[in-house]
């Protein structure tokens, strides 16, 4: 199986950013930690605080749907409810 690609952006109101900022080294290292996950980049950007940039590469389909199981259920899941997503997935073909 070819990896799967996560790119794009979130948006956080300026209500979650303190907490979007104090759990998400909790998300990066635990995100890391995961079987299949070959890069999980996430960086707030310099010009727009309340915008962070995303790039994620797991192994597999599998991993990655583990990943997005895992998130949903953890702390970072809850603290960004209200996130607004921009992203990109590309999957492999079936």
């Amino acid at each position: 199986m070819s990896k799967v690609i996560l790119k794009g952006h979130i948006l956080v109101s300026d209500e979650d950013l303190a907490a979007v900022k104090n759990e998400l080294v909790n998300h990066k290292r635990l995100t890391k930690a995961e079987p299949g996950c070959l890069t999980f980049e996430v960086s707030q950007c310099k010009i727009i605080p309340n915008k962070f940039n995303v790039y994620e590469e797991f192994a597999d389909k599998n991993s990655f749907e583990s990943h997005q199981i895992r998130v949903k259920a953890s702390s970072w899941g809850k603290i960004t409810t209200h996130v607004k997503r921009y992203y990109e997935i590309i999957l492999p073909p079936i």
